[in-house]
This record gives C-alpha cells, sequence and structure tokens, in this order.
C-alpha cells in the first residue's frame, strides 16, 4: 500500500493532518524506515490519488503495510456489544459517522433520536480510539461570537472508559477541554468551549502560506499580514513558522477568550512575553499589533487603514458582508492579497462569486479572477469555500 514518507520532526504534524481527513489506512501503523531517519505513514482509499500540493515534498512509497495490533477498529462492532442489531439497523443514518479530532478530544454531534444511546456510541468510540481522551456530543454553536456548546459523553481514565453515570467520577482535568494541537510544527493552545478553530483546514492554511510566500517572491520583503478575525491564531501560525515571511503583523478579534488565548500562543511561538490577559487592540511590539477589536471598525483608524499587504477574512458567515469594510485595510500602492472563507449554498456559489467581484478593487494583470472553491460540506445544502484575490496596485 501507499506509504507516506515523513522526516521524524515533522511526523507528529502530518498525522495530525492524515487523521484528521480520515485518509489514513485502518488498522494498519506508522513505522520507521531502514535509516532511521524518518517514517512510513501508511495512506487508506480514502486517500485521494494526487495529495494537495504542500505534500508534495514528501514521497510516496510502496511498501507491504504492518498491522497495527489492536483488536477491533469498527466501532459499530463494539456498538453491537452495548446495542441489539436491530435498534442499530433503526437508526440508520442517525448513528454518528463522523467526528472531528481537536487534540486529544473527538467531537460528535448526535440527532435527537440517537440521545438515548449517548453512553454506549461514547464506549464504542473510544474502544476503537485509543489516543481519545474526552468524546463531546456539539450541540450546536450560540452567541455573538457562535461558541461552540459541547457537552461530554464519554471519557478515559487509566485503562476505564467512564460513560453515563460513571462520568460523576471523572477528575476536572479528564473532563478539560483546553487542548494543544500540533499543526505545522506550531503546538497551537485552544479550547472549542471559548474559542473554537477547525483542525480540518490545515490544508487550508498551508495554502495560504503558499499564497504568502508567492506574494513575498513578487514584493522582494516581508510582508504585512492582517488578520482581523484571528481567533486563537491557527492562521497566523504557519506564516509566522516560516523565515523572513511577516514584518508587521496586525491580530484581532471581538472574541476576549480567543485573545487570551492568543497571547499565550504567541509568547510560544515568538519567544517573547505577551500580555496574561486580553486587552484592546495594542501594539505590543514595534512590528506586533494585536489585541481585542471590532474588525469592521479597524478601517476607521488612519494608523491602521492602507498599511497591509495581505488580509485574512475568515468569518464565513459574514465574510461577503464584511469584505466593503475590510478592504480599506490594503496598501494599494503595490500589490496585495484578500485571502477568505465563505458559506454558502451550493447553487448560488456562481452569483456570490459574481457579488464578490463587484465588491473588490481591480485585479492583478495576468492573476487568476476570485472564484469560490469547495473545501467541505458544512451542512446537506451549504458549502465552505475559500478564495483569493490578487489586488493590483492604483
Amino acid at each position: 500500500m501507499r506509504h507516506l514518507r515523513v522526516p521524524n520532526q515533522e511526523v507528529e504534524a502530518v498525522l495530525g493532518h492524515i487523521r484528521t481527513r480520515e485518509w489514513g489506512a485502518v488498522s494498519m501503523r506508522v513505522f520507521s524506515t531502514t535509516d532511521g531517519r524518518a517514517r512510513l505513514i501508511p495512506l487508506g482509499s480514502n486517500a485521494p490519488e494526487e495529495l494537495p500540493e504542500v505534500f508534495s515534498i514528501y514521497p510516496v512509497e510502496m511498501h507491504e503495510g504492518v498491522p497495527e495490533e489492536k483488536t477491533e477498529t469498527n466501532w459499530l462492532t463494539l456498538l453491537a456489544k452495548e446495542i441489539d442489531q436491530l435498534t442499530i439497523d433503526s437508526l440508520g443514518d442517525s448513528l454518528p459517522s463522523n467526528h472531528e479530532f481537536i487534540g486529544d478530544m473527538m467531537i460528535v454531534r448526535l440527532d435527537d433520536n440517537v440521545v438515548p444511546y449517548a453512553d454506549a456510541i461514547a464506549r464504542a468510540k473510544l474502544g476503537t480510539h485509543p489516543h481519545v481522551r474526552l468524546i463531546l456530543n456539539d450541540d450546536g454553536v450560540q452567541g455573538e461570537f457562535r461558541i461552540r456548546q459541547l457537552r461530554p459523553i464519554g471519557a478515559r481514565l487509566g485503562g476505564s472508559v467512564l460513560a453515563g453515570a460513571t462520568l460523576e467520577f471523572a477528575p476536572p482535568e479528564i473532563l478539560s477541554t483546553s487542548v494543544a494541537v500540533k499543526e505545522s510544527g506550531r503546538v497551537i493552545r485552544c479550547d472549542p468551549t471559548r474559542a473554537y478553530f477547525s483542525t480540518k483546514l490545515q490544508t487550508e492554511r498551508l495554502e495560504t502560506l503558499a499564497l504568502a510566500k508567492e506574494l513575498r517572491e513578487e514584493l522582494g520583503r516581508p510582508l504585512r499580514i492582517a488578520d482581523p478575525f484571528c481567533g486563537v491564531g491557527p492562521a497566523i501560525a504557519p506564516l509566522l513558522a516560516e523565515s523572513d515571511l511577516v514584518g508587521d503583523l496586525l491580530a484581532a478579534d471581538l472574541n476576549p477568550d480567543a485573545v487570551g488565548l492568543l497571547f499565550e500562543n504567541l509568547s510560544k511561538w515568538e519567544r517573547r512575553a505577551y500580555p496574561s490577559e486580553p486587552n484592546p487592540l495594542s501594539r505590543i511590539y514595534e512590528n506586533r499589533l494585536v489585541g481585542v477589536a471590532d474588525a469592521t471598525l479597524l478601517a476607521e483608524n488612519q494608523d491602521i487603514t492602507g498599511r497591509w499587504d495581505i488580509v485574512i477574512v475568515n468569518l464565513p458567515h459574514r465574510t461577503i458582508e464584511f469584505l466593503p469594510k475590510i478592504i480599506p485595510l490594503l496598501d494599494r500602492s503595490s500589490p496585495s492579497l484578500i485571502r477568505g472563507r465563505v458559506i454558502v449554498e451550493e447553487s448560488e456559489i456562481e452569483s456570490a462569486n459574481t457579488t464578490i467581484e463587484s465588491i473588490l478593487p481591480p485585479i492583478e494583470p495576468g492573476k487568476p479572477a476570485p472564484i469560490l472553491h469547495i473545501k467541505r460540506d458544512y451542512s446537506a445544502t451549504l458549502r465552505l469555500c475559500s478564495f483569493e484575490a490578487w489586488i493590483s496596485k492604483e
């Protein structure tokens, strides 16, 4: 089977991406190369024949797979030991076939008719994912900051699985939703109950890195990058990891909890002190403008407007609405770039493309028109899309 050859120091980050995309070969394990300098990650049938360009640096090699020493990998098999098969068949597609990993947590979404079987589902899921500490049900988003309402339904305590009434015996640290996610060589501290980011969009963030490097090549200098909806910082993490890519940085969010976690992350990534508590947007360092701010009001500040080479717009439910208030942040004296995400009905993608094009300034000659690219399903009819717009200088 196909294996991805990855240097030892990059295995954890790449493996995290493979797992979140569910591209790994079920019941097969990662193993070392004969020279001990790299590891081979087994790819399953779900992995595309052509992997994203960002993985082109890792050779694909054919090797016989090495089985994991696990007795069971199908959670439905374990579920059948908890619930009779007739009930499982009646639940059908209501059972949570999809899940998301955030650090050592798994998040599922249970339909109302499945909730009575949450305990059994938790035990079965934990039984087939030994690296998971905590499994939570997603009850949807709430409030101005669209915070996910997550409810623990199962946890691992030593060699035991706790679910239902036994969760009362779980110590607080086992139920903690504060986790560290390793991505693109960076550890990102987050808490999805306070400030969420999708680990399934790592490829998207690496694509943003590739675009930024392309613009740096064109401008011949480090870039001034603004991320006014930055959250805990997942989009800027790979940018800061690239040598001589980021000059000035604006990182802001309206959610104080997100900014508090962002400060914690930046202090570790840059190895210099940031505030211990969230505070209003301020110049923490000469080249770092970070803090709590309303992105729609930033262009009213003359010290901020017209200063940035790249603006990242990651508020997908309202990106198109906010674009006119974000565009003035760009420095139009040289080519610049907008990188954005949009949630839209699939049937309305073409209409959205037309709207985006009508809002944007002229596109740089020789660059492609900004078009929405579907990245993943958001619901039965909604799609999460991304676009990039290369803006010409005035």
